[in-house]
């Protein structure tokens, strides 16, 4: 029976190697590309502009797929480097700066204004930076690469549909190295369902009109289930032991993306309790607690409600949520002191960071 894993293995390997070789060369792809998009209607005038020029993929572009700071960084690492004391005195700055035009969207799309900045700050830290990569060249890259080709063919097509319309020109079409666009870093997909024309100029301007830009971060949280004065979750006391005891007896989630399924099955507060999961203050976990998944870091944990998904919508990986969730609560009134969001120290495991695997 030992052999049979080297026999997986070795097929595993075969067929990936197979799938190399018969994967077309980039300019067979482009070549493909072309032919699908003017089927699909796309002017041949926008296909020939938005391909040329593009001659080989780019390594930068596939050396960041696999190196992503939400993926490889622990939570811990992430929250201390993203949300500092000057992300949240920022983030206060510009809702002040842009007060009554956030209020008038906060009414519109039913999601407050705090949750607004704190996303946009994630995203272009708050309008500083979205990006200068083509966002063409970038898909292309993406399209063809094998690891998640069918995902990105798809955006690509959505990023020519989107230069067929004329929302934006090819030369303004920029953003990361993903194919995310703009100040709300929306993916082509999510911009051709959520993104806004809020001030009515004819072209929903995501790169740098503030209101279509607030506007369509609040229309994507409001699309994909934020309720409007809930909350997204809270942080929790979760010993060792007790970490333990849930990873034995608490079932994982279900979903399509790794951050999903590193959550637990959805409890009532009763069962945490049960489980000997405290509020931060060592109290037990409050009877209106709503139901909830838990998430963990190596050193901190968080209870997360239904809210929580509409984050994970936005980006799938729990850094990234539970960062503008705690941004978010940061920056309202009442909400949590600074300190606490944005400056706690973490603890370290002991002897488990050196042999934690990569």
């Amino acid at each position: 029976m030992w052999m049979l894993p080297l026999l997986m293995a070795g097929l595993l390997a075969a067929q990936a190697a197979q799938a190399e070789l018969s994967r077309p060369s980039f300019a067979e792809f482009l070549a493909g590309i072309k032919t699908e998009a003017l089927s699909r209607g796309i002017r041949p005038e926008i296909v020939d502009s938005a391909l040329a020029g593009i001659e080989e993929p780019s390594a930068v572009v596939i050396e960041r797929d696999r190196s992503q700071a939400e993926v490889i960084q622990t939570l811990e690492q992430y929250l201390k480097q993203r949300l500092t004391l000057t992300t949240v005195a920022t983030g206060r700055e510009m809702l002040t700066r842009h007060h009554d035009l956030l209020e008038e969207i906060a009414a519109t799309y039913h999601v407050p204004p705090t949750l607004i900045v704190s996303i946009w700050g994630f995203e272009s830290n708050f309008g500083r930076f979205s990006g200068t990569r083509p966002t063409i060249a970038a898909l292309a890259t993406l399209a063809w690469d094998p690891r998640r080709s069918a995902l990105f063919r798809h955006e690509l097509f959505d990023a020519l549909e989107i230069l067929n319309r004329g929302d934006i020109d090819l030369t303004h079409m920029q953003g990361s190295w993903a194919g995310a666009m703009g100040q709300t870093q929306f993916m082509p997909s999510s911009y051709l369902r959520f993104a806004e024309d809020y001030d009515g100029d004819g072209h929903r301007d995501i790169w740098s009109t503030p209101a279509d830009i607030f506007a369509s971060i609040a229309n994507y949280m409001h699309g994909n289930g934020w309720a409007d004065g809930a909350t997204w979750g809270r942080e929790v006391s979760v010993p060792a032991e007790v970490r333990r005891r849930i990873s034995n007896e608490v079932e994982r989630r279900d979903g399509p993306c790794q951050a999903r399924r590193d959550m637990s099955a959805v409890l009532p507060a009763a069962r945490w309790r049960d489980l000997g999961v405290r509020a931060m203050n060592g109290d037990p976990l409050p009877d209106d607690t709503p139901n909830a998944s838990l998430v963990n870091g190596e050193s901190r944990s968080f209870l997360v409600y239904k809210n929580y998904d509409a984050l994970l919508e936005y980006n799938c990986a729990h850094s990234y949520a539970i960062g503008v969730a705690l941004l978010t609560d940061a920056l309202t009134p009442g909400g949590p002191p600074v300190a606490k969001a944005a400056a706690r120290k973490t603890r370290r495991p002991a002897k488990r960071r050196a042999s934690r695997k990569s």
